[in-house]
């Protein structure tokens, strides 16, 4: 199909084709922006074990000097132990909930723009499909005003019009809702990461905070 067909499928389709397709458009910017983030990160997993050995040996301060000397200066795991490392006078149940905290605060910011794009998956087939009830109406409208005059052909091109934007609406929902759950599975497997590095901090914690 070449370009010339296509745009006059889209004009034969009605208005909320366009709708349809800008909800397109903004949702593989939302899938691509967030797919190259989660990729970074998830490849750049830092190794903190150096961190977690001056901990268990209770030298925070040391611990804290190292964190600084990694490279990656935005890590969130890198943030959320530092926060944890800030605490004056720390008890287990502070360093529990400023590391969950932490946690939680990065996740969210991660998160976001993905409920937009679930959003969007979901909206694009309901407006296809309310441009299809809007293209049949008008095409019995049409058959109406042509009394017993009208023929198959008449009808059958009104309704194969009128289904164009349930077809593109389908056709954009379905990579959309396929997009959102796999960034959803790459954000599972960054909280995961983090959840382990909270476990991981808290023994060597547990053990330094004895010493």
């Amino acid at each position: 199909m070449g370009n010339f067909e296509l745009l006059q499928l889209l004009n034969k389709g009605g208005l909320l084709v366009w709708p349809i397709l800008f909800s397109s458009l903004v949702g593989m910017t939302i899938f691509i922006e967030r797919l190259v983030l989660y990729r970074r990160i998830l490849k750049r997993q830092e190794n903190f074990d150096d961190v977690y050995d001056l901990v268990f040996q209770g030298e925070f301060d040391a611990a804290r000097d190292s964190l600084a000397s990694h490279q990656l200066q935005s890590s969130a795991a890198k943030l959320i132990m530092f926060e944890a490392l800030a605490v004056a006078d720390p008890d287990r149940e502070t360093i529990e909930m400023v590391l969950t905290h932490g946690v939680e605060r990065e996740m969210s910011l991660l998160s976001r723009h993905l409920n937009t794009l679930a959003v969007l998956g979901s909206t694009a087939p309901l407006l296809g499909l309310l441009g299809t009830v809007v293209g049949m109406i008008k095409a019995f409208v049409v058959v109406e005003s042509m009394g017993g005059g009208v023929n198959a052909a008449v009808l059958a091109g009104g309704i194969w019009e009128a289904m164009l934007t349930t077809a593109f609406g389908l056709l954009v929902a379905i990579p959309l809702l396929f997009f959102h759950n796999h960034l959803e599975g790459k954000l599972q497997n960054i909280q995961t990461a983090l959840e382990e590095m909270i476990i991981t901090f808290m023994k060597a914690w547990s053990k330094g905070h004895n010493h």
